[in-house]
């Protein structure tokens, strides 16, 4: 059985890859592509694979680019770090849709989807199952937190929200205005309830709103340094693994 992994961040493909063995060592990687074009000479020169993992958003397209050009597709699993595409992946006939960072066990049901097609050929879709899978990204974000402040408790729209930040164990909220407020979540936590599309998780300690950002400079190994507003008096730096998603995220 063979496999080809299309992802354009080095890291995440080797992962990837190593999680891959670890749950299917059945599987064999032939090919880890990187780019569309990577993808046209890949698929030109090799005999097809039996599964594709596939990332959506590549530096040159998009991974749907590198299925058109291919007159029967294999079985696809989609692998990105956007759920806006969830409904056009199923319409390739997506196994299924992973959200970045991949979760262990998330990849271990999609393989074992991959395996339970392999003696079922009714692969595709139905409208009722597309309908599932509607209801599955149509996803209802946190729009405001509740926060005490001495005997009260004030009420901040995310709109207010410029960045999230982990001190000494605590997570605060700071606001466009300066203030800042300790909250009861995790940046884990944070990361699942607020919307991908303002929000952000730039590293361990750091999850910013897009209307926060003000200055991007280019910064050792790779990385990216920050300059928010509110201004912070540590260096803010985008972790090298988050890189370049973030320059997605930002349509840069």
């Amino acid at each position: 059985m063979t496999a080809v992994i299309v992802e354009d961040e080095n890291f995440a493909s080797k992962r990837l890859a190593s999680l891959i063995e670890e749950l299917a060592p059945e599987i064999n990687i032939t090919g880890q592509i990187t780019s569309v074009e990577n993808g046209r000479q890949w698929f030109d020169n090799n005999p097809k694979p039996d599964l594709i993992f596939l990332d959506i958003q590549l530096n040159d397209g998009y991974g749907f680019d590198i299925l058109d050009m291919l007159e029967d597709h294999p079985p696809v699993i989609f692998t990105t770090a956007y759920n806006e595409y969830a409904i056009r992946g199923f319409k390739y006939n997506g196994l299924d849709y992973l959200l970045k960072p991949i979760d262990k066990n998330d990849l271990n049901i999609a393989l074992n989807k991959y395996r339970k097609a392999q003696s079922n050929t009714d692969t595709i879709f139905d409208d009722r199952k597309l309908e599932k899978i509607k209801k599955l990204f149509n996803k209802e974000y946190k729009k405001r937190f509740m926060i005490k402040v001495g005997n009260q408790f004030n009420t901040f729209s995310v709109e207010d929200i410029a960045y999230f930040k982990s001190n000494e164990g605590l997570i605060f909220l700071h606001s466009h205005n300066g203030q800042q407020y300790p909250i009861e979540y995790s940046i884990d936590q944070l990361e699942e309830i607020l919307d991908p599309v303002h929000f952000f998780r730039i590293n361990r300690k750091f999850m910013i709103s897009v209307k926060s950002v003000i200055e991007i400079h280019s910064y050792f190994n790779s990385r990216l340094l920050l300059k928010l507003k509110p201004q912070e008096e540590e260096q803010i730096i985008v972790s090298r693994e988050r890189t370049s998603n973030f320059k997605k995220w930002l349509d840069l």
